[in-house]
């Protein structure tokens, strides 16, 4: 991650104080660290299931009456 290059986002003053008060006294080191591993944490790098899981999951919902 570290060689990655970064970009900078902006967020409302009061999110940020609010992500600050949150993280005092964990291991997140500011609120650029804890910003980065939620997002690297809803989007990861590499798929969570296999394309044969993903329909093996999707024929179980179809035959649960969750999707068509």
């Amino acid at each position: 991650m570290a060689s990655e290059d970064k970009v900078s986002i902006k967020i409302p003053r009061s999110l940020y104080d609010k992500i600050q008060e949150k993280i005092q006294g964990t291991s997140f080191s500011s609120v650029d660290v804890y910003v980065t591993t939620k997002l690297e944490n809803e989007f990861p790098a590499d798929p969570v299931y296999t394309k044969e899981e993903e329909e093996l999951i999707k024929e179980r919902l179809r035959k649960l009456g969750y999707i068509e």
